[in-house]
């Protein structure tokens, strides 16, 4: 009688934030085989420091993704693409108003917000997001039958961004600012206007409503992100946000803006 063959190990698909806030962002994402970063906003020293902390290796990147053109995401990005060699996936609007902050970069590839495409055995989906840039987008992220959902950078969710973000495995998600911290702060009240609109950022209140939307029983990790050093706390997006999960149990991390997170790895 012969035995059985065993099934392949699926790959994991590993996750990083390295960065996050208004001084820096930067996503690490590898199925092992292929290894993007989605926005590259430190410099390209820094971010390279980060990736050796996590004992990942720059220049096994594969490409740089990048959501939208504002400085604390494309700072580092043109650096990285000359010295790596590497693709830069944007869409035609970001580039037209990043050109000047990217310099040299000798391959561009163009993404459309709404339409598949791959990055080696990534299937990348880009969706539109609201927020006071040229063609902002949020992202989906698929690879050996997982699915991770990203997005940050966005002043409302309407129905077409938790239609995108249902049935990950792993979210990371926007709790930028605290309401009250943010009315009572010192922020100039053009700024505050700003960051409360429908074009800013999300507050702890409004990523716990949209998470309360997104809970499944297979969701693992849910990842806070790009929170206001000024406005927030992490025990205060933490405990806001924790309120939302009723029916499931997944991990609730904060991203850092000073120190890269821990590398997280679905099977």
């Amino acid at each position: 009688m012969t035995s059985a063959t065993p099934r392949p190990e699926t790959a994991p698909l590993s996750v990083c934030v390295l960065a996050s806030g208004s001084r820096g962002n930067a996503v690490y994402i590898s199925d092992g085989t292929t290894s993007i970063l989605l926005d590259a906003g430190l410099s390209g020293k820094e971010i390279q420091h980060r990736m050796q902390r996590r004992s990942l290796d720059p220049s096994s990147l594969t490409a740089l993704l990048v959501s939208h053109e504002h400085n604390d995401h494309v700072h580092g990005v043109g650096v990285l693409a000359r010295r790596y060699g590497l693709p830069v996936y944007i869409s035609r609007k970001t580039l037209q108003t990043a050109a000047a902050n990217l310099g040299r970069v000798d391959r561009f590839e163009h993404f459309v917000c709404g339409t598949d495409f791959r990055i080696g055995g990534l299937r990348l989906h880009p969706f539109s997001t609201s927020h006071d840039a040229a063609d902002p987008a949020g992202f989906t992220i698929r690879s050996n039958g997982l699915k991770i959902g990203i997005a940050t950078d966005l002043g409302t969710a309407p129905g077409m961004v938790r239609h995108h973000l249902q049935d990950c495995r792993m979210v990371i998600l926007e709790a930028n600012h605290d309401p009250t911290m943010l009315e009572e702060g010192p922020y100039p009240w053009p700024l505050k206007q700003r960051v409360k609109s429908r074009t800013g950022h999300l507050s702890n209140d409004e990523s716990g409503r949209l998470l309360q939307t997104l809970q499944h029983e297979r969701l693992e990790f849910v990842v806070l992100a790009h929170l206001s050093e000024t406005n927030n706390t992490p025990a205060l997006a933490l405990e806001t946000v924790s309120r939302a999960i009723t029916c499931c149990r997944p991990r609730l991390l904060v991203a850092d803006q000073h120190r890269p997170g821990e590398l997280l790895s679905l099977r």
